[in-house]
């Protein structure tokens, strides 16, 4: 299965002509939840006719903060109106006393492991589904005290939730900080996979990446993906693009190597 993740302007081509290959679309609910108007009608129609997953922004599970439970019950209001999938969040937070712009690093510690997991237990419990945690990518990591894949993997484990695998976060990561990508792929469990992100990035400098979602994918990252298919398996994966958004044609070359790229893999499997 491929998907696309969907902007405001993409919503008029895809009700004009929804393309075959596309098989679900995703949204960040907080750009949604209280949208009326032509906008709520049209995003309504698509979901009553396609498969959507949602991707939050706003939950900001490793935060000092309590919970925001109010928030929280919104989303199962607004998931249950929709029809929605799965839902996935960023393993960071983006809050404290205010809401900040941005996504944080979790200290990468047994203790703020197990302080998350059970906040997203929490959730869970609210919203009567299981949620998929997004390995994020970071730019430092204050009070490191364990590695960032035993932190994920603990995280997983002590919160039985699944796992949003973003290959391009990997990738930045890796080079940012001095990893092996395929290594820290085949650190992570299959069983938890509930599906993955693939896209661009921008290189500030030969040794700091930026995860920004603007660009094509590029062939290293389409070659982890590969990697991560023979790893774990062919796992539902959605192309990201935030910016610079290009033509829908432009868009589905990448939805397309997504879908030659699992094909191969499944040959290779039934072979």
């Amino acid at each position: 299965m491929v998907g696309l993740g969907l902007r405001r302007e993409m919503l008029d081509p895809l009700i004009e002509s929804y393309p075959k290959q596309v098989d679900f679309l995703e949204v960040a609910p907080e750009n949604w939840l209280i949208l009326g108007g032509a906008l709520g009608k049209k995003f309504k129609q698509l979901t009553e006719q396609h498969n959507f997953v949602c991707h939050g922004l706003s939950l900001s599970i490793g935060s000092p903060e309590p919970l925001d439970i109010n928030f929280i019950k919104e989303l199962k209001v607004f998931f249950k109106q929709h029809n929605i999938k799965a839902y996935s969040e960023h393993l960071s937070y983006c809050s404290g006393k205010g809401h900040m712009y941005d996504l944080m690093p979790i200290p990468f510690s047994e203790e703020s492991a197990r302080y998350v997991a059970e906040r997203i237990r929490t959730v869970q419990d609210i919203l009567e589904m299981p949620i998929a945690m997004e390995n994020v990518s970071y730019y430092a990591a204050p009070a490191q005290q364990i590695s960032e894949l035993d932190f994920t993997n603990l995280v997983l484990e002590e919160a039985d939730c699944e796992l949003l695998l973003d290959v391009n976060n990997i990738y930045v990561n890796a080079i940012n900080h001095g990893y092996s990508a395929t290594e820290f792929l085949k650190g992570l469990p299959s069983k938890r996979i509930r599906y993955g992100h693939i896209a661009g990035h921008y290189n500030e400098a030969e040794d700091l990446i930026v995860d920004t979602h603007g660009a094509d994918v590029i062939d290293p990252v389409w070659q982890l993906l590969r990697e991560a298919y023979q790893i774990h398996g062919v796992f539902p994966t959605l192309l990201e693009r935030d910016f610079n958004i290009p033509a829908m044609s432009e868009l589905l070359n990448e939805v397309n190597t997504i879908s030659t790229i699992q094909a191969e893999q499944s040959k290779r499997e039934s072979a």
